[in-house]
This record gives C-alpha cells, sequence and structure tokens, in this order.
C-alpha cells in the first residue's frame, strides 16, 4: 500500500509537461490538449510559470449560441484570441519534494485536477488528481 505521507509527488508526477506560452493562440492551445491527451497545459514565459490554461478555460473562452456574431466573426475572433486572455494565474505549484497527500489536499482544496510540479521557480512535472489515484490502485507502478 502507499503512504500518502511519505510517498513524493515526484514519483508519481508527469515530468516535463507540454506547454505553451501566453501568446500561443486558444485553438492552438486546444489542438494540443485534443492531439495529447491533456486537460491543462502550462504556460511558460522565458522560462517561468505564469499560467495556467484547461480544457475549461478554453471552452468558456467560446462565445455563447445567443451571440449575435456570424460563425466567421466568432471564428476570427476566436482564432486570434491568446492563451494569456483565458488562463488562470497566479498559478498554484507544488514542490516536488511535497507528498501525495499533500498535493491531494491542494487540489481539493483548491478545486483543482492537477498541480504544476515545480524545482524552486523551476517546472519540472505535473500531478493530476489521476496520479494520485493510480498511486493507490497500482502502488508498484512507479
Amino acid at each position: 500500500m502507499v503512504s500518502t505521507k511519505t510517498t513524493s509527488v515526484r514519483q508519481w508526477m508527469t515530468a516535463d509537461p507540454v506547454t505553451v506560452t501566453p501568446e500561443t493562440t486558444v485553438p492552438d492551445a486546444a489542438l494540443i490538449m485534443r492531439q495529447g491527451g491533456f486537460r491543462r497545459l502550462p504556460v511558460m514565459e522565458d522560462g517561468k510559470l505564469v499560467g495556467i490554461v484547461t480544457d475549461r478555460d478554453l471552452k468558456e473562452a467560446m462565445p455563447s449560441d445567443a451571440t449575435s456574431l456570424s460563425i466567421w466573426e466568432i471564428n476570427y475572433l476566436v482564432a486570434k484570441l491568446p492563451v494569456r486572455e483565458v488562463m488562470s494565474y497566479p498559478v498554484i505549484s507544488i514542490d516536488e519534494s511535497a507528498t501525495l497527500e499533500q498535493a491531494a489536499k491542494t487540489m481539493l482544496e483548491n478545486k483543482l485536477g492537477g498541480l504544476p510540479v515545480v524545482s524552486g521557480e523551476k517546472l519540472v512535472g505535473i500531478v493530476t488528481v489521476s496520479d494520485v489515484l493510480r498511486a493507490f490502485v497500482h502502488p508498484g507502478a512507479n
């Protein structure tokens, strides 16, 4: 059985996650998420973690069906919309030496599905609720 009090996030995180920049467009971020099967992407600028964008952020960026804009106007506007406009910041992250219990508690308290994992100010991974659950179901996997 995995001990969440002693098992570090480092052991269960996804190392070197795919990232985007604040200037990445919403459609490009959506494509990266779809192709990679991701629900969230850390946003990096000049080597620093400046935000996180989720599939929900991208969906909320889309105009309502009740809009008076034509489909061409919507596509034009969304195609130019940068991630900077829809990302969440400041980012809630966790240190790579933290325990799975600390990560789970942070995600639960903040209603998050995942956390960027840092070493100092450097992004080193991402840990998700699925990773924490995987640690319980398949304790010897990592």
